[in-house]
């Protein structure tokens, strides 16, 4: 849409969710101005503006509709990226080049400001929550300048008279307890620290995540070898000798914390090194009324001293879960991204560990299909790019994970990736039976390595350690958290699974499938990559699920 003011010209769109809208390029996006959801889904749309003339002040922005009040605008901010993408990228991706990239989505301001030939975009989310009847609404979205009307669209959602299923699918992604202690300047466990931990929890299940990272000790994860991350521990130890005593005051204070606000499942941080299980995690004791560390980088995994301390805390925390009745949600890690090198570490830990976790969930981020064959984990979380011989050999617990390393072919969530490449992964999970999803980077604000503390605003890729978008999906804020655009399109992927696994109660898989595989077979590295498509194939399933 167009409107000349003056000497000002104003042009509009309404995007989809899956448009990015770059400042510094021409907006040539299809425009969507009508979709459908259901009761209880989240819909997301943009509404894309830009002005060419001389620059103008507080400029508003105002919706109109019945359903205004379940409505929600925030504005998409640029972020400088330096490292976009590795230099092996493929075609599948909107720029390669460092500069600014939307993705952060704030609190719009009373009034903004206008540049010259800049597109920039607000981000609109209706939310019903059930409490609205079915029926087509028209919601009006108004550009002013104070009194005046600028330019103002039209965009149509049918709501549907249907739910989603809950949530079969369990996800977590980790979050970073000292990233936040850190940015805040924080004491760790403090009051103030507990506060800030529960909001990023309240927004992590807002966002589909069910199961949560449970730092009995701080996680051996990103931590440069010989180097420590700051302390997160929630066992106290208290060492006397070869003796060793715990409490469970402040797992207990989190555990209750995470399921008031809707968290299921816990995933035990790994009791091993990441990338081989050589040594022990950084652990922290009383000893003699003094507090030192007692395990770490020093020492190795199959050592006595260790072996003695897990012997004395593994019952004391099997006894803690049955306590608190957490049997059948309480997940053990050994050791993060083990390589086919590092097979008999891991099968040390395992036997350590297994005397006392049998009965229990395994599970861990892994490439290679040897550790689950010889039995070492009961849930395997195999990397997108590796997952397809797990797929064939028909493994019943099978998880997915993606990070930095996952940017040939599959989907992603970097800066530079079309929406479409994060959204497409709703669809690959309910193809092939995905039990969990995990991904490591929820608020990791530290560079690679935990070298060193970074602001997620200025620099996006851990000090150029990973590409952009990899590390983190939300943004600390002074009043509360900012989401970015990446987390969004990720939860329309898991509403997409969920809408699926509705229509299959209805028709079957078998004709599920055929639906969206109508153009395009889907695996892990093949999809169609477009984001009409993706949009359309959410509408005919709408349209399905509305008739049945």
């Amino acid at each position: 849409m167009e409107n000349k003011i003056g000497e000002r010209i104003f042009k509009t769109k309404l995007l989809s969710s899956l448009e990015k809208v770059f400042c510094d390029e021409e907006c040539i996006y299809f425009e969507t101005k009508k979709a459908s959801m259901l009761l209880n889904e989240r819909y997301s749309f943009q509404f894309a503006f830009m002005m060419q003339g001389e620059r103008l002040d507080d400029v508003s922005f105002q919706i109109n509709s019945t359903i205004k009040d379940y409505i929600s605008i925030r504005l998409v901010e640029s972020v400088p990226s330096q490292m976009p993408c590795y230099f092996n990228h493929d075609n599948n991706i909107l720029r390669n080049k460092p500069g600014l990239y939307p993705d952060v989505l704030v609190k719009i301001p009373e009034k903004i400001r206008l540049l010259n030939n800049q597109w920039r975009s607000i981000w609109i989310t209706i939310e019903p929550n059930c409490n609205i009847k079915a029926g087509t609404y028209e919601i009006e979205i108004n550009m002013n300048q104070n009194d005046l009307t600028l330019i103002k669209d039209t965009f149509s959602i049918e709501i549907i008279d249907a739910k989603l299923p809950e949530q079969k699918l369990i996800y977590t992604n980790w979050i970073h307890y000292d990233c936040i202690s850190t940015y805040y300047n924080l004491e760790i466990f403090s009051e103030e620290h507990w506060i800030k931990i529960e909001e990023f929890i309240k927004v992590a299940a807002k966002y589909g995540m069910n199961m949560i990272l449970t730092p009995l000790f701080t996680p051996p994860l990103d931590t440069e070898i010989g180097k420590e991350r700051p302390t997160v521990q929630l066992i106290d130890v208290f060492k006397n000798g070869e003796k060793f005593d715990f409490c469970f005051k402040k797992l207990k204070r989190f555990i209750d914390l995470c399921l008031k606000n809707g968290i299921k499942h816990f995933e035990f941080a790994p009791l091993f090194t990441q990338w081989g299980s050589k040594y022990t995690p950084k652990i922290i004791a009383n000893e003699n009324g003094k507090i030192k560390r007692i395990f770490g980088w020093d020492m190795l995994a199959n050592s006595d001293e260790y072996r003695n301390f897990l012997n004395q805390f593994l019952p004391k925390l099997i006894e803690f879960i049955n306590l608190e009745n957490l049997q059948k949600n309480s997940w053990f890690h050994i050791s993060d991204e083990p390589s086919l090198n590092d097979i008999e570490n891991y099968e040390y830990a395992y036997n350590l560990l297994n005397t006392y976790i049998k009965d229990f969930n395994t599970l861990d981020a892994l490439s290679n299909y040897d550790f689950y064959e010889k039995g070492y984990v009961k849930y395997p979380v195999v990397a997108t790019n590796h997952i397809e011989e797990f797929i064939e050999n028909n493994v019943n617990n099978l998880w997915a994970y993606y990070c930095c390393v996952q940017h040939i072919d599959v989907s992603n969530r970097f800066f530079n990736m079309p929406s479409h490449r994060n959204r497409i992964l709703g669809m690959q999970l309910f193809k092939y039976n995905i039990k969990g999803f995990l991904h490591w980077g929820y608020n990791f604000w530290y560079s690679q390595f935990s070298k060193y503390p970074i602001n997620p605003y200025i620099v996006s890729d851990a000090g150029c350690g990973f590409p952009s978008g990899d590390s983190y999906v939300v943004y600390p804020a002074e009043d509360g958290i900012n989401i970015s655009l990446r987390l969004e399109v990720f939860f329309d992927a898991i509403q997409d699974l969920r809408a699926l696994q509705l229509l299959e109660t209805k028709i079957g898989k078998e004709k599920v499938l055929e639906i969206i595989e109508n153009e395009c077979e889907i695996t892990f590295k093949n999809y169609k990559h477009s984001s009409s498509w993706l949009l359309s194939t959410r509408e005919k399933i709408n349209e399905l699920i509305k008739n049945l």
